[in-house]
């Protein structure tokens, strides 16, 4: 972004005409697309200029002329400052219909596809959902404070804040004190970030330090800890260097209580973030798979066994495929935890050819995939080698979704029956959702 060159720039009376896909409101000034922070469609409003391209201007508005029947008031007084929500002007209901003309139109434009039938959309609480954040840290001379929190709109800086609504308890409580602990510590300017995870029992707060921590610093940490009933681990380099400074605890853990399930793991490992989304998300794949006594899955992208292991409760047997060995560790674990004796795991990068894999050479009825935001491309022909009928595809990032929905349904013989959102990620522009595949019976295995 040049800024110089908007920075005597007079603000602009705008018309919003849409939303862009990171919840921006759109407008055009001399034939110039100006995405705008803090607008809605349907809206008049004052835009400041915060930034400039070739292709785009970027705005905030200042003052709203003529506001949209969906604007809500939004309950975070540190909202516009923080980066961590983008939506919360727009009410709740709003928001999910956002999402489901996002998954849309991504499954028209980029995958040239459309479900059979569009999915009700899942949602849960929409305040204190989230149990796993990681929290930049910033000690700032100018405010003899340091800054704990999420980005601010503009990337650079953390954003001045004390407290977050979208925050489980008690990391929600936990922002200011976490702020006064690292402002008394020796090391507060080589702190980088905090990463903070919420188990059912346990909550624990991961320090990434630059400079070691010396025994005074230690104690601090320890007090906060009792103070606070947390968790402490510290992280002096990467990710395999994070140990437990407090002691005495059992593994963090979260619950399946329908299926009686119990997952252990570790504080840094990914989880989903949204507790009560999680659990009905499970729900909605069991139904989607309508999952059989007799029926043989292949998980993909299986992580900690977050659908494996319960889906292993009420099926013959699930296979886990997954590329980081931590996570299948943790993932074989908790099927002995649960003592399931039905599902075994396999480490292996799904963005590799695995058609020889012993795993592969297995009869699957029905596969489950659950990729990351770069999506399943790489993995797609070994779902359509299996020959199952049934797919059923969680999506974090649409267009990716979209990308595979496309190759599935013009390229290896797959209908797409039913899609549909999933609110994962209230009060932002993160679209979560779920898509259901059916073989075609005269498509022939690649």
């Amino acid at each position: 972004m040049a800024r110089k060159r908007i920075r005597d720039r007079e603000p602009v009376e705008v018309e919003i005409e849409d939303l862009s896909h990171d919840g921006r409101g759109i407008a055009r000034v001399e034939k110039k697309v100006l995405f705008v922070n803090g607008a809605l469609p349907g809206e008049r409003v004052i835009a400041r200029y915060i930034g400039t391209t070739r292709q785009f201007d970027e705005a905030r508005a200042e003052t709203v002329l003529r506001a949209s029947p969906d604007r809500v008031e939004p309950r975070c007084e540190f909202y516009g400052v923080c980066n961590g929500c983008s939506m919360m002007h727009l009410a709740p209901d709003k928001q999910l219909v956002f999402k489901e003309n996002t998954l849309r139109h991504n499954l028209e434009k980029i995958g040239h596809v459309q479900p059979q039938q569009w999915l009700p959309p899942l949602s849960d609480a929409q305040w204190h959902y989230r149990r796993r954040a990681r929290l930049s840290v910033r000690y700032v001379k100018g405010k003899e404070r340091v800054l704990v929190g999420f980005r601010e709109k503009n990337g650079r800086y953390v954003a001045d804040m004390t407290a977050c609504y979208v925050l489980k308890p008690p990391l929600n409580t936990l922002i200011e004190p976490l702020s006064e602990l690292i402002g008394s510590l020796r090391i507060r300017q080589h702190i980088a970030q905090v990463e903070a995870s919420v188990g059912e029992a346990d909550t624990a707060l991961i320090f990434r330090h630059l400079k070691p921590v010396n025994e005074a610093d230690r104690q601090k940490l320890l007090a906060f800890a009792e103070q606070h009933s947390v968790r402490i681990f510290l992280q002096p380099k990467g990710p395999a260097t994070v140990h437990e400074i407090t002691t005495g605890q059992q593994p963090l853990f979260f619950t399946f209580p329908e299926d009686n399930i119990r997952l252990e793991f570790e504080p840094g490992d990914f989880i989903q973030v949204n507790e009560g989304m999680n659990r009905k998300m499970l729900q909605r794949v069991k139904d989607l798979l309508d999952i059989q006594p007799d029926d043989h899955i292949l998980d993909l992208f299986c992580g900690l066994g977050n659908f494996t292991v319960p889906l292993a409760r009420h099926v013959a047997a699930v296979t886990g495929v997954e590329g980081d060995a931590g996570l299948i560790r943790r993932a074989r674990k908790n099927a002995e935890i649960n003592a399931l004796d039905n599902v075994d795991f396999h480490v292996a990068d799904l963005r590799q050819d695995h058609s020889g894999a012993d795993w592969m050479q297995r009869t699957y009825d029905k596969v489950l995939i659950d990729p990351p935001r770069s999506g399943a491309w790489e993995a797609l022909p070994l779902i359509a080698q299996t020959g199952a009928e049934t797919v059923v595809y969680v999506s974090c990032h649409p267009a990716s979704l979209a990308r595979d929905a496309g190759r599935l349904v013009n390229e290896l013989g797959y209908t797409l029956v039913s899609a549909g959102v999933m609110d994962m990620f209230p009060h932002t522009s993160h679209v979560e959702s779920i898509a259901l595949f059916r073989k075609n019976r005269s498509h022939k295995r690649p």
